[in-house]
């Protein structure tokens, strides 16, 4: 039974997690959100020092919580990729490190495998075949998977422009709300009328592809109509229903089209309430099975890292090149990244 330490700096959460036979065993984070806030989104450079102040203490604390010493730890498993480069550089040069040091594999992990990964933590194993619905701030995917660890991820639909978190944080920004929008916008939705503005669903009916720019646009040019008579809540509310229902209606279709019975939402923006609520009301009338990670372990994080290499070591996949290097763009074809063998 394996033990792994996982590392994620992949944008401005430094995550470090500690898991085995798939059980989270300890988890340090510490995020760099507040210093990003001022500029409206987050700066890469200030997240890679912010990381490299925080790695250190993570690990520790992540060990302090496990109750385990590094001498215990069989494998290092790290995000490669996608992410900020100079984000990614920095996790992926410390768990090299502690590789070397400690004389244990190293495996590189894709960054959007560990979000659907962090569901086995609190879930347990996923069934051999379902649909993930990916949704963070720069990705929205739906995906036909298998085994994780073993089989190829197989897309059946991404967006073509903003994703889903994207939308929520440039809509937070028209509305004057703070950042990370996600969050901010799902606060005011509270107030609001859902149906108070009907907002364009776009592709529903076309495939499984989404598109949420043109909503953005929709919401702009809604304010700039309103003018000193915008009633912010109802168009938080309003523009979180047109998400929910998009993100939702298409997450069902792909399980019904596959003969899929297990639909599982992943991701920054699975945290959002409106968006659990209604795919637990759509999944229950479709008769389908929903799997979503509680709300701490949607976002960024070390144990969602560690949960893939636990897999993958459980497996018996070979170990990452210690040439692995950071890959910012990685393309979601399997958990692994570069299992060449350590060299």
């Amino acid at each position: 039974m394996a033990v792994v330490l996982g590392i994620e700096t992949s944008c401005d959460e430094t995550g470090v997690g500690i898991v085995s036979d798939g059980r989270l065993l300890g988890a340090a984070l510490a995020s760099s959100m507040e210093e990003h806030a001022r500029f409206g989104g987050v700066v890469p450079e200030i997240a890679a020092r912010a990381h490299l102040e925080s790695l250190v203490p993570c690990v520790r604390a992540a060990f302090l919580r496990a109750g385990i010493a590094p001498s215990e730890i069989d494998a290092v498993a790290v995000t490669s990729g996608p992410g900020l480069a100079t984000a990614l550089q920095t996790g992926l040069a410390a768990a090299k490190a502690y590789a070397l040091a400690w004389d244990r594999p190293l495996y590189g992990v894709h960054h959007l495998a560990g979000h659907v990964a962090a569901d086995t933590l609190e879930n347990g194993p996923l069934p051999s075949r379902s649909v993930a619905l990916i949704v963070s701030g720069g990705h929205t995917s739906l995906l036909l998977l298998g085994d994780l660890a073993r089989d190829p991820v197989v897309h059946l639909g991404d967006t073509r422009d903003d994703a889903a978190g994207e939308a929520f944080d440039k809509v937070a920004r028209l509305l004057g709300l703070a950042y990370p929008g996600g969050p901010a916008v799902a606060e005011a939705a509270r107030d609001g009328d859902p149906g108070a503005i009907v907002f364009p669903r776009a592709m529903l009916g076309t495939g499984y592809d989404f598109s949420f720019s043109g909503l953005k646009s929709a919401v702009a040019r809604h304010v700039e109509r309103a003018g000193g008579t915008l009633a912010v809540p109802d168009v938080a509310a309003s523009f979180q229903e047109a998400v929910a229902d998009v993100l939702t209606r298409k997450a069902v279709e792909a399980c019904l089209a596959n003969g899929v019975d297990t639909l599982v939402i992943v991701g920054g923006v699975a945290a959002n309430r409106r968006l659990r609520d209604l795919a637990a009301e759509r999944c229950r009338t479709a008769g389908l099975t929903l799997r979503i990670p509680p709300p701490g372990l949607c976002t960024d994080n070390g144990a969602m890292i560690a949960a893939v290499g636990d897999l993958l070591v459980t497996s018996g996949a070979p170990p990452s090149s210690r040439h692995l290097t950071a890959d910012p763009s990685a393309p979601l074809s399997r958990a692994h990244l570069d299992p060449a063998g350590a060299l």
